[in-house]
Formats: structure tokens, sequence, C-alpha cells
């Protein structure tokens, strides 16, 4: 196992000034956004025309000794609104296009969440059975809208040597393993998740048992915590439209790794992803409004290192 770091962080830097950052702790892997959601100015996708500049890029990584663990370019190519989805597939297609350049296999992505109909202006997303009108526009939603497209977007990964991670994310058709799974049996092996604990820790899934579940479907993983709180779950359940910043009055909190979980779970999920054959990269998203980003990057590869250690000496021992 691997540490690595989503670099959309650090977007304010250059790709010198990370590198420098990311080595004294023990990170040899990065993972680049080019679009959509995440920022990040340290790869660019009208490199495609400038096989100069493609050399130039890799051979800086090679020279300092980084690999690139996926790109990400999270969207919604379902939208609606026709603008903002035209503009969300472009960035993935070209995206897919710019990994087989650097030999990326893996690009990751949001399955997307269309509207209530052909002529919506925003997305529709309700995981509620009743009133009955809710199964009949998810019924509509997947057969019309999510299958289709990625039945296409899985075999242009494919064909270009590129497996695609959706992230299980509320808000999107696929936020769990089962709607993981449902995807990836109707588009092909082609599609896998990122999968993400901090997502899982509020809905109430038990992200160990969620490895298990996905098995080989488990493509690429972030490391990220979720601290709940339950002075106010316990008033208003998990379910929180407050804006990230209201921290004091929030069902939960994105942390930073061990600040939501101790060790022993970290160890544990370790152990889980290997257990389903993913002996591959940890990748540290930072997202801890409470903690500053050298402080939170820091205290995450920390623990990080001293799990993978720890399950390295262990597997030595069981040797």
């Amino acid at each position: 196992m691997r540490i690595g770091v989503f670099t959309a962080l650090f977007a304010k830097l250059s790709l010198d000034e990370v590198i420098k950052k990311i080595k004294p702790l023990g990170i040899r892997t990065v993972e680049l956004g080019t679009g959509n959601y995440p920022g990040d100015p340290h790869v660019k996708l009208d490199w495609l025309s400038s096989p100069a500049k493609l050399k130039e890029f890799h051979q800086k990584l090679d020279d300092q000794g980084i690999s690139i663990s996926a790109l990400s370019c999270h969207g919604n190519s379902l939208h609606p609104n026709k603008k903002t989805a035209d503009t969300h597939t472009e960035t993935s297609r070209r995206t897919i296009l710019l990994a087989e350049k650097l030999c990326v296999n893996r690009v990751i992505d949001f399955s997307g969440c269309p509207g209530d109909s052909d002529t919506a202006k925003f997305p529709s997303w309700s995981p509620t059975p009743w009133p009955p009108d809710f199964l009949e526009l998810l019924k509509w939603q997947w057969e019309k809208k999510v299958i289709p497209y990625w039945k296409k977007r899985a075999k242009f990964a494919e064909d270009h040597g590129v497996r695609i991670a959706i992230e299980m994310h509320p808000g999107f058709a696929v936020y769990n393993p089962e709607t993981m799974l449902k995807l990836r049996d109707a588009a092909g092996p082609a599609i896998g998740c990122n999968f993400d604990p901090s997502h899982m820790f509020w809905q109430g899934i038990d992200p160990c048992a969620a490895v298990r579940r996905l098995g080989e479907a488990v493509f690429h993983v972030h490391a990220k915590d979720t601290k709940i709180y339950t002075v106010n779950t316990t008033v208003n359940g998990v379910l929180d439209t407050k804006p990230y910043s209201d921290e004091r009055n929030r069902a939960f909190l994105f942390r930073t790794v061990g600040y939501g979980h101790d060790a022993d779970f970290w160890c544990d999920l370790v152990s889980t992803l290997q257990m389903v054959g993913y002996d591959d990269v940890l990748s540290i998203e930072h997202e801890d409004s409470l903690m500053s980003i050298d402080e939170g990057l820091s205290k995450a590869a920390g623990l990080l290192n001293q799990v993978v250690i720890k399950e390295k000496l262990q597997g030595m021992w069981w040797a």
C-alpha cells in the first residue's frame, strides 16, 4: 500500500512547490484534477495537443520519483442543463485521452444525476421509495439517462486502456455499494469505484463491510475521515443542508484522517482492502475546515504511514 495525495488542495502552488511539500511526508504518488468540480492547475487538458509539454511534465515527475495514481474529473455529465452536461462530458472524454497519453489507467468521476425530465433545469435526487413518484423517477433516470451514458463512456474508456472509478456520493445516482454495483453490472468491468470512506460514515455504512461487498470493484481509494456530531444528529439526523462552514451546528464534518476514527479503524480498512485484492494507493483528500492544509496533510500522512508500516510488518511476520 502507498500513500498519495489529491493535489487539488494545493491549487495555488506550482508543481515544484507541491513536490517539495509532499516528499518529506513520504508521499510519492499524486492524484491530479483536470477540471469540472475539482480545480487543479498542475495538469492541463490542452497538453493533449502538445507532445513536448506532456513529455516535459512526465519527465519532471519521473526525475522526482513521483507517480500518478489517477486523473480526476469529478462532474455531472448527466446534468439536465445541456451546457453543463456537455462541458462535463467533454472534460471526461479529454481526461481519458490524457490518462492514456500519461500511461495512467484510472480516471475518477461522479456518476452524475439527471433531472426529472428532458425539460428539467436542475438535477433531481431522491433516495426514498415514497411517494411513488420517486420510484418512477428513479426508473426513468436509470433506464433513460444513467445506464445509456455510462455504457458508452465505459466502452470509450476501455478502448483507451482506462478504467473509470466512480466516487459514491449522495446527490448522484451512485452513492452506496448497491448503486455502484448496479451501474457496474449494467456498464461492465471498466466501471468501478473510487472508495471514499468519508461518504460512507455519515450514511451509516461500515466502510470495511462496504469494501468486502465491492471487492474487485474498488479501483482507487481516498483517505478522508468524517466526524459525526451526535449532539446534533440526535436532534436532526444526518441529512444536513447547512453549509460546511457552519461547523458547530452540522450533523457531520469531513475531517483529517484520525480525527473522526482512530488508527485501529484505518488498520482494519487497509487490511480489508488487501483482503479483497486492493494493494495500491491511499490518496489523501483534505477537506477539513478545522485544520490547515499543511497540518491536515502532515497528520494524515503520519498516521497512514504508521498503518502501512504496521501492515507490512505483520505480513512479514505471517510469511
